[in-house]
């Protein structure tokens, strides 16, 4: 190389000059009026020139990434425009140009480091918010076994029959990636272990519902030091919602509200759907859970006709796993083990004082009897929208037929929404009622059904007034509006204790401090 050297005048004329010396070694000689010829004693080694080539094309190559990078950013996008899915789109107000979106640097936890003890691959049951307080479930399982975790498998044969896989619905590289501190998550099995469960060398059970973490520490633990991989085929409610040490409880929420985010098409279009909505102003989700599968499944059927009842009944003896055949479907109702009728539904509403004219976003499927039982309702609050009505068929093309996946819109928009009514406590329901808790105690009408229906059915007959019903419902409703509060406990009664997904309080930081001030 060249030695570029400044010294004396030569820095206050600010030009440089080359020794001559090692001028002429390089083959150079250097004349007397500073005229530079080439030496005949010029000899170029191969592996100089091998050497000087490599450079010279480093360069070249180079240069032409940068170019084509800065063309690449100003071009990419027009030509990726149409391309749904490509980029997440942020709409900016008429006139004002958007900047570049730079994503931020991602940071990783650091790897945990431990000895595994055996692979645990779980097959999920259920509908989607079953299935995933079941996934974080299994995940503290693994955690605490220090198992490696199979990404779970979603339920494909219920009455939904959704063929979607656990990447269809969530980010799965997220779930995997965030959760590397805690556990290590594999999408499947390594393939000498997969062959041995395509032998049948696996070890498969249901675990026990609602058991403690000590039935995982002395009856699965040692399956997985035997068979290396264990497969638990059902997960609905298999872990205690309470009696366990707080960090399987940290690990549950984190779980749930921070390594299960949806995928970003659905996070997506479920934006789109909240911003449609605030654009007339603030709105109301209705967790109407009047469809069929749950009618048939509880045997309610107050307001059914004769043929509706038939057609339910038939429905309920079709599913094997339906266990309850013979159901009182009034005794039912009078328990408040029933989901509220849309024009009970009305009557509450109303009595709650809800404006007529606010938006009311349905989220469920389809409700059970159309238009003739929904007139009421309609008629009460003609603003009544659903995803289907705010959006294009061309939007939900790709959902059409894949419950979960629907599910998973009606999820986000019941989050961002001002109040949030569900009118039975399923797992929709419970989890939405927690998740909104963690957002800051987000309010959340948790009716009472069973106090309601006697209301009701005395409004009905005329034994109690408009504004005394009213004034009745208001009152019973003032402490089940999402505040804080510590989570119900029944020992020895798990099952009918408040579910932990509903009032996870030992996750809640703003728990403590609300609790002081009530």
């Amino acid at each position: 190389m060249l030695r570029w050297l400044r010294k004396g005048s030569d820095r206050k004329s600010g030009s440089d000059h080359c020794d001559n010396e090692e001028m002429e070694m390089m083959g150079f000689n250097v004349l007397g009026d500073g005229e530079v010829v080439k030496s005949k004693r010029l000899i170029i080694r191969p592996r100089i020139k091998v050497w000087m080539a490599r450079v010279i094309t480093t360069v070249i190559l180079w240069t032409c990434v940068v170019q084509l990078m800065a063309l690449g950013e100003f071009w990419g996008p027009r030509f990726l425009k149409g391309i749904p899915y490509c980029f997440n789109h942020i709409d900016s107000p008429k006139g004002v140009v958007a900047k570049a979106y730079v994503s931020p640097k991602v940071v990783l936890p650091h790897k945990r480091i431990y000895k595994n003890n055996g692979y645990l691959m779980v097959s999920c049951n259920g509908g989607l918010n079953q299935m995933r307080a079941a996934i974080c479930d299994m995940v503290a399982i693994a955690r605490h076994l220090n198992a490696t975790l199979i990404v779970p498998e979603l339920d494909k044969t219920s009455f939904w029959a959704d063929p979607s896989e656990f990447q269809d619905i969530f980010d799965v590289d997220n779930f995997v990636a965030s959760l590397r501190d805690e556990v290590r998550i594999l999408k499947q099995l390594p393939p000498n272990l997969k062959r041995r469960v395509e032998l049948g060398l696996s070890y498969t059970l249901s675990p026990i519902s609602w058991s403690d973490i000590s039935y995982y520490e002395n009856q699965i633990l040692p399956l997985l030091l035997k068979h290396k991989v264990v497969h638990l085929n059902r997960t609905d409610a298999r872990l205690a919602n309470n009696g366990l040490p707080p960090e399987i409880q940290k690990l549950r929420c984190r779980v749930n509200f921070n390594a299960l985010r949806f995928t970003s098409q659905i996070e997506e279009l479920g934006r789109r759907i909240v911003r449609i909505l605030r654009e007339n102003g603030p709105f109301l989700v209705l967790h109407l859970r009047y469809e069929m599968d749950m009618l048939a499944f509880s045997g309610c059927t107050h307001g059914c006709d004769s043929r509706e009842v038939e057609e339910l009944t038939r429905m309920r003896y079709a599913y094997p796993w339906w266990k309850e055949k013979v159901i009182d479907s009034e005794l039912k109702r009078q328990d408040g083990l029933c989901p509220l009728t849309p024009e009970e539904t009305a009557q509450i509403l109303t009595a709650l004082g809800v404006d007529q004219s606010v938006q009311i976003y349905i989220a469920a499927g389809e409700i059970y009897g159309g238009g003739r039982r929904m007139a009421s309702l309609q008629s009460a609050f003609p603003n009544l929208v659903r995803k289907e009505t705010l959006l294009e068929p061309s939007d939900l093309m790709y959902f059409q037929n894949h419950s979960s996946q629907m599910a998973a819109l009606d999820y986000l928009v019941s989050l961002e929404s001002d109040i949030f009514i569900p009118t039975y406590d399923g797992n929709m329901a419970k989890v939405v009622e927690g998740h909104r808790r963690f957002l800051g105690f987000k309010k959340t009408i948790i009716p009472d059904r069973r106090l309601l229906v006697r209301l009701i059915d005395r409004y009905t007959n005329g034994s109690l007034g408009r504004d005394e019903f009213s004034l009745l419902v208001k009152k019973s409703h003032v402490n089940r509006m999402g505040n804080p509060k510590r989570r119900v406990m029944i020992p020895d009664r798990p099952k009918e204790e408040e579910y932990f997904y509903g009032n996870p309080h030992e996750c809640l930081q703003l728990l403590d401090e609300a609790l002081k001030n009530t």
